[in-house]
């Protein structure tokens, strides 16, 4: 093989500048055109499902509802409220208690282990955890089918993506503040509390909401572990509807009434989703403006 002279390095430095250049000249107008080409499908999804829900949608159909009233969507927004508690409530603290240990307290072989396993729970099909919490709550537990066997099976599902944020959020922590909290007398616990809470709030924030609304959205956890019922739920080990039953019950429906039901509870749903979206970029941002110049 030939040496490489000093005239094939410049020519290839030369080469690699002017691919920068181009790359620095177009990536301006290719950003825009990939955002259009994201942008558009889902605002033709939104237009789609508000085209077929918005007309006949009213208040009375947010609150109304039941064996008596079936095209109404109470009942289904009053399960999802109650699973969504439930489920958040015990996904926030799980996912919060193990993302502190893992980046604070645990040795590096355990974390490590605990990582391992909450990436896997986050990449199994959410069809199997909902057997798991079938299996689990529903047959071994003896809960039957009502509400809390649904809400725990998906905190199951939302938890590793809090875990996820608070782990990533606490080990992007300079070192430096740690060691310098610890140093001037602080407690572990009053640096997480002190120090690092307001540091990694817009991260955890971000992974919470997102878990949020993968949870909603989510059909296969509680379509095997909850019995839908007419009836908004009561307590915890009630029968319950949810909103995205009503999506997989009605769409196939023959009747135009109960298809047109369908997309009014895709509609709120999808409405709801972008509402969380919206409200944790808000927050993040408040956050982040607060902390613009901390580690200039």
């Amino acid at each position: 093989m030939a040496p490489v002279g000093l005239a094939d390095l410049a020519q290839a430095r030369r080469r690699f500048a002017r691919w920068n250049l181009g790359f620095d000249r177009y990536i301006g107008y290719l950003l825009p055109l990939l955002f259009i080409v994201a942008i558009v499908p889902i605002l033709d999804m939104v237009y789609w499902l508000g085209a077929e829900a918005l007309p006949t949608m009213t208040w009375a159909t947010l609150t109304t509802g039941g064996p008596t009233q079936p095209l109404g969507l109470f009942p289904a927004i009053a399960g999802t409220v109650w699973i969504m508690v439930i489920a958040l409530a015990l996904a926030v603290t799980l996912g919060l208690f193990g993302g502190i240990a893992t980046a604070e307290f645990l040795s590096e072989r355990s974390a490590a282990w605990v990582r391992m396993t909450a990436n896997t729970l986050a990449g199994m099909p959410a069809i199997i955890i909902g057997m798991m919490g079938f299996v689990v709550f529903v047959l071994y537990f003896g809960w039957g089918l009502v509400l809390i066997a649904g809400a725990v099976t998906t905190a199951f599902f939302m938890t590793p993506y809090v875990f996820r944020a608070a782990d990533l959020a606490f080990s992007s922590v300079p070192r430096t503040i740690r060691e310098a909290a610890l140093g001037a007398g602080a407690r572990p616990i009053d640096y997480i509390l002190r120090v690092a809470r307001p540091i990694v709030t817009p991260q955890i924030l971000n992974g919470i909401f997102l878990a949020l609304g993968l949870g909603i959205g989510e059909t296969a956890t509680v379509i095997v572990t909850v019995q839908p019922s007419a009836l908004a739920p009561t307590g915890p080990f009630s029968y319950a509807s949810y909103l995205t039953y009503v999506i997989y019950a009605e769409y196939t429906s023959p009747l135009p009434a109960d298809v047109t039901l369908a997309f009014q509870a895709a509609f709120l749903l999808l409405m709801i989703v972008i509402v969380i979206n919206i409200i944790v970029r808000i927050v993040a941002w408040r956050y982040q403006t607060r902390l613009a110049g901390l580690f200039v």
